[in-house]
């Protein structure tokens, strides 16, 4: 795989840190690499450090004067660096000849839907875990934000060199499965004209309705009658739920490798054996008549129960079980996310983990907060299905797929949003989605007028205009911004990079004239737009959303 242009620029300037830091320190000090970022304001320069702050606490140095000792040392023979300056308490910024924009512009013509990719992730097989709804209703609208928010992130690892699987839990067994069955059964008694009553604690909705009806088809009314009509209703409404979650995930772009069904992973025996190998590693010990784990030894608040005094599974031998499960499938890194009521799951699941030998970090589990629907600024209820808060179709009929992912995409998966219909129907810039699908509409206008031209190799030395080389910087970052998404876990970097692209690229549009009389300026502007498109459209592939060449 080609090495982004990017990659190689931080390589350089890395290496010739580390080379100033063994000059001042001298060498065999066992000092962590350097580290160079994309600063977020241009006006610190097009890469900045902040070694200097990271190491002057170990050497007993002010983090300025080691700052500008190590600008002394540094040796900019072999990069591209046209001017170091120290700026604040310590940050070391750099500015490098623009030359290395035409490279990186060059490179985006010549990679074309492959541009973004990168090898950092070494080929690390990485299991993603999302949206995992219950099967006993339809999927609700923090789903909606799930599912955008999982399948962005596995794009983003996919692209930076990671080898993903997507997967569904569906959670097929327990109490709340047989819930179901019995909510069901009342449901059809209530179609054929007979008394009934939902269980306590069971699923009033009117989606159960329809289920019903359709079960009294399928099925017909004598499997009311059958000793294992709860069994089989279980299955049926089941089946149907998850039937329904896949086509509506389908038809919201999402996609997954792996439909895990709990019922049947239960029948494999791997509870009961991971059971034992607690007991072999001496972490599990009995009290009061029940099996506990001793999660407190590995960073839980408390030891927790894992089988019952009555000798039942409590819910974290199974998920205990399930995880070990996905690890022996060869991944070596696993991301779950949960929604919030899950937040204090999430210690005591790392550290039975731990307990049973696997590394500290190896399961991480991303939080992803509630959503709040507003119409005219006031929070609303779609849903007249009954028994749930907002259905996630009843969203995708009014706003759209598009505006859906890009909004849930707006904020860190781990802050509540507002989720503002009125914006997301709004068919102008002030809609965030719309101002960055303009934007590459405006560019395959640019490209259809300019069909028939000559095309010949492009001088990106003649671009030299503020805006554009503002453009081309925007269009260099686009493979270390997926990889950061990737490393950090934070696939809204990919929504605020593509509008951070568009604006570029308003900017330029507004500031340069693309098509003008002077042949060799036109094909140099015509490959920065040809290349904005590509940039646009790989973005907006990540996070799920279309590319539209007219609007």
């Amino acid at each position: 795989m080609e090495t982004p242009v990017i990659f190689e620029v931080q390589r350089e300037l890395r290496e010739a840190l580390d080379r100033a830091v063994a000059l001042e320190m001298g060498a065999g000090q066992g000092l962590p690499p350097a580290t160079v970022e994309v600063p977020r304001d241009p006006a610190h320069g097009d890469f900045a450090s902040n070694l200097a702050l990271a190491l002057a606490g170990r050497l007993g140095r002010s983090p300025r004067s080691l700052a500008q000792a190590l600008a002394g040392r540094f040796d900019a023979t072999g990069t591209r660096v046209r001017q170091l300056e120290v700026a604040g308490p310590g940050f070391l910024n750099f500015r490098l000849d623009p030359a290395w924009l035409g490279q990186a512009l060059e490179q985006v013509l010549r990679l074309g839907r492959h541009y973004g990719r990168s090898d950092a992730g070494r080929g690390r097989r990485v299991l993603l875990e999302f949206v995992s709804a219950n099967p006993t209703g339809p999927l609700v609208l923090v789903a909606g934000r799930a599912a955008a928010v999982g399948d962005a992130l596995a794009s983003a690892l996919e692209w930076s060199g990671h080898r993903v699987e997507r997967e569904y839990y569906v959670n097929d067994a327990g109490r709340q499965v047989e819930l179901l069955a019995r909510s069901l059964e009342a449901r059809m008694e209530e179609r054929l004209g007979r008394p009934a009553v939902i269980p306590e604690g069971g699923y009033p909705g009117e989606y159960l309705v329809d289920l019903a009806d359709e079960a009294l088809r399928d099925l017909g009314p004598g499997v009311l009658e059958d000793p294992g009509r709860l069994a089989i209703l279980r299955e049926y409404a089941v089946d149907r739920l998850v039937k329904s979650h896949r086509e509506e995930l389908e038809a919201y772009g999402v996609r997954f490798d792996t439909w895990f069904r709990e019922a049947a992973f239960r029948r494999t025996g791997t509870v009961e054996e991971v059971l034992r190998l607690l007991e072999d590693r001496g972490v599990l010990y009995s009290r009061e008549g029940a099996k506990w784990v001793a999660s407190s030894r590995f960073g839980d608040d408390k030891d927790r129960v894992v089988v019952k005094s009555d000798g039942e599974y409590t819910y974290l031998l199974p998920d205990a079980a399930y995880h070990v499960d996905k690890l022996r499938r060869g991944h070596e890194k696993l991301i779950n996310l949960w929604g919030p009521d899950h937040h204090g799951y999430i210690p005591r699941m790392q550290a039975v983990l731990e307990s049973l030998g696997y590394p500290r970090g190896t399961l991480e589990i991303l939080t992803v907060q509630w959503v709040r629907l507003l119409r005219g600024g006031d929070p609303v209820r779609l849903s007249k299905r009954g028994g749930v808060t907002i259905l996630m179709r009843d969203l995708l009929e009014e706003a759209g797929t598009d505006a859906a992912r890009f909004f849930f995409l707006m904020r860190s998966h781990d802050s509540p949003m507002d989720f503002d219909l009125d914006l997301a129907r709004l068919k102008a810039a002030e809609n965030p989605v719309y101002y960055v699908q303009y934007a590459h509409a405006r560019i395959s206008s640019i490209l259809r007028e300019a069909a028939g031209r000559d095309a010949g190799r492009p001088d990106t030395g003649l671009l030299t205009d503020p805006a554009e080389l503002a453009l081309a910087r925007k269009l260099a970052d686009l493979p270390a911004e997926v990889a950061l998404a990737a490393e950090l876990m934070e696939a809204h970097r990919l929504t605020r990079y593509a509008t951070d692209l568009a604006t570029a690229f308003h900017k330029f549009y507004d500031c340069c004239r693309v098509l003008g009389d002077d042949p060799a300026l036109t094909r140099a502007r015509l490959a920065l737009v040809e290349a904005s498109g590509i940039a646009l459209r790989n973005t907006l592939g990540l996070l799920g959303v279309s590319a539209p060449a007219r609007m």
